[in-house]
């Protein structure tokens, strides 16, 4: 919506459209709670697809699968951000992605029997998981 409002903002600004709501929009005043609807319904449905949870089999000691998961975090540009009751947290090392990804950059990794479990955005955690697997 923020976004949305600055790029109104700018163009009334720079006097691209008029200024007056009724004439911006086909539907006018009605066309604001018409936005705000679908803002939240793309809110609601965000989460769903935006993040997952996923594991990634990567066998051996906790000694052995440690270095591998550190490298491939590292060669994708994430930096330990904290560890907790076996859980690790990482962020994007670089402010410039972070910013990117309006600090939603996290990646928590846990350890289970046989693997790794990934929670963060979908794609990096698809990527991460591909890429402990080829290690």
């Amino acid at each position: 919506m923020v976004i949305l409002s600055l790029i109104i903002a700018i163009l009334i600004v720079a006097k691209v459209v008029d200024a007056d709501i009724s004439k911006i929009f086909v539907n006018g005043y009605d066309s604001l709670w018409q936005i705000a609807l679908l803002m939240a319904v793309f809110a609601a449905i965000y989460p769903r697809f935006g993040y997952a949870k996923r594991q990634a089999i990567v066998p051996g000691s906790d000694e052995e699968t440690a270095p591998v998961l550190e490298k491939v975090m590292t060669a994708f540009g994430y930096e330990k951000e904290s560890r907790s009751d076996g859980v690790l947290a990482y962020r994007k090392r670089s402010v410039a992605d972070r910013l990117m990804r309006l600090w939603e950059d996290r990646i928590t990794v846990s350890r289970f029997v046989s693997g790794y479990e990934f929670e963060g955005p979908n794609k990096d955690v698809v990527r991460l998981i591909n890429a402990c697997r080829n290690e």
